[in-house]
């Protein structure tokens, strides 16, 4: 297990700022996809809505407490115990400050890929960086080449970003490199389901986040296999779709009508072409 001060470990040599995509930049930098009501709390996910009440009305307590339980389900897997985790694609680092505060681990570092995200996650946990600056920091970085030196962490984990990852298999090398031995990998998004006919085109035809490009469509077995391949050990997928998509259009429909785009996520999901996962796996 890695241990000293944050700033003090061996981390990669210094290099140019990483390339964000301009629908990537525009989304979370002047759009502040953050401020959107339907992401209320600032945690920008969907929500894993399995202890809330969807046959009654729904409050933004609900909606907080869906995207924070999104979070539980993936550090639950991640299992960061008292050592030292990593969270790739933070953005306001609402879920980092969940992990410190109800997961023990030693310490916590948020990666993203956006300037103005990393600004806004200082700004969102001042008080927390104040008080415990040796357990938490933000860093600047691409998930496809992380400045974090090797073996550093003990669990590494990603919710809801992997979907804007241009590249699954660096993305899975960085993640075997910065893991020590029996460190643990847990990565939640949305994916195509796996056999689906051009699902590009088909989610790119019901949802505009895939039509502009924002979104990536590829098959959940594409991380599956890119993890396998950089040398990580028991890689498991689990669909949590149930628990996801149902809930998370209940919420939608406070705000959008039925047939406007945002809608047919449900839709992409009961017509078999998009899913939720959970993808976790252990470094040997």
């Amino acid at each position: 297990m890695s241990s000293g001060d944050p700033a003090e470990r061996p981390s990669r040599p210094s290099r140019p700022a990483p390339v964000v995509r301009p629908e990537v930049w525009e989304t979370y930098g002047p759009a502040d996809l953050s401020a959107v009501p339907v992401f209320a709390g600032g945690f920008i996910n969907f929500g894993y809505w399995k202890a809330v009440d969807l046959e009654g009305p729904l409050s933004q307590g609900d909606r907080i407490r869906s995207e924070q339980d999104l979070y539980r389900h993936v550090l639950d897997a991640a299992a960061p115990g008292g050592g030292r985790a990593v969270e790739v694609g933070c953005g306001l680092g609402l879920g980092c400050a969940l992990a410190l505060e109800e997961y023990g681990p030693a310490a916590v570092t948020g990666v993203d890929i956006h300037p103005q995200q990393l600004q806004r996650a200082r700004e969102a946990n001042s008080p927390l960086l104040a008080a415990e600056p040796h357990r938490l920091r933000f860093v600047l970085g691409a998930a496809e080449d992380l400045p974090l030196g090797d073996a550093e962490f003990d669990c590494l984990y990603s919710v809801e970003a992997a979907q804007h990852f241009p590249d699954l298999s660096a993305f899975a090398r960085e993640a075997a490199r910065v893991l020590r031995p029996g460190g643990r990998v847990a990565v939640t998004s949305f994916f195509s389901v796996g056999g689906v006919p051009e699902p590009g085109q088909r989610l790119a035809g019901l949802l505009d986040s895939f039509a502009s490009g924002l979104d990536i469509a590829r098959p959940v077995s594409r991380l599956a296999d890119a993890l396998a391949e950089a040398g990580f050990a028991d890689v498991r997928v689990a669909s949590i779709g149930p628990q996801v998509w149902p809930g998370w259009d209940r919420w939608l429909a406070r705000l959008w009508e039925p047939g406007t785009w945002p809608r047919n996520f449900l839709a992409a999901w009961e017509q078999r072409i998009l899913d939720y996962y959970l993808v976790t796996a252990t470094r040997p």
